[in-house]
C-alpha cells in the first residue's frame, strides 16, 4: 500500500473518531463472507458504521487524535473491525446476539467517554442507557406523582380525603 493511501486512511479514521462519540473494536476474523454481509446489514439498519482497518493505521489515527486512546493500544492485535456509532449501547446489543457463536468478539470499546477493554465488558456496555432512554425514565418519574393525584381525584375522592391519605402514608 502506498504511503499516500495510508495517510488518507489515517485522516479518514481521524475524522470518524471526531464524528462518532462511541466506537467498538471487534474481531470478525472467524466470519465467512455470508455472515460478514449479514453483520454489515444489521449494522446499517442500526446506524452503525463498520470499517475493517489495519491496526497500525488505526494506532496512528489514535495518536493523532486529541483524546488519549492509549488504553486501547493493547487491543490492536489480529484482525480488527471498528464499529462507529452515535448511540453507546447499540453495537453492544448487536454483538450480544452473536455472543453464543463467539464471533464477532468484542476487543474493546470507547463509550460515554470511558474505556472498556475485554470481551467481559459486553454486559456492562449493553446496560448503558441512551440519551432517549434516560429522558424517558426522567419523564416517567416526573409523571408518576401527578398520575397518582389525578387518579385519586377521578376515583371520586375529595381533596381533604386525598390529603389525609398522603399524610397517613408519610407517617
Amino acid at each position: 500500500m502506498k504511503k499516500e493511501l495510508k495517510d488518507t486512511i489515517v485522516v479518514e479514521l481521524g475524522q470518524k473518531l471526531k464524528e462518532y462519540p462511541h466506537f467498538y473494536l471487534t474481531d470478525i476474523s472467524g466470519l465467512n463472507a455470508e455472515k460478514t454481509s449479514d453483520l454489515r446489514r444489521k449494522c446499517f439498519k442500526n446506524d452503525i458504521k463498520m470499517v475493517v482497518v489495519k491496526n497500525t493505521l488505526l494506532h496512528k489515527a489514535f495518536e493523532a487524535s486529541e483524546i488519549d486512546f492509549s488504553p486501547l493500544y493493547d487491543s490492536l492485535k489480529g484482525s480488527t473491525a471498528v464499529m462507529f456509532t452515535q448511540t453507546a449501547n447499540q453495537p453492544a446489543k448487536l454483538l450480544k446476539e452473536y455472543k453464543k457463536d463467539g464471533i464477532p468478539a468484542l476487543k474493546a470499546a470507547y463509550a460515554e467517554e470511558g474505556f472498556f477493554v475485554g470481551a467481559d465488558k459486553l454486559e456492562e456496555l449493553v446496560s448503558i442507557k441512551s440519551k432517549n432512554e434516560l429522558i424517558a425514565d426522567v419523564v416517567a418519574l416526573l409523571q408518576s406523582p401527578v398520575k397518582n393525584v389525578v387518579s385519586g381525584l377521578n376515583a371520586g375522592g375529595k381533596i381533604h380525603g386525598l390529603l389525609d391519605a398522603i399524610a397517613e402514608r408519610n407517617k
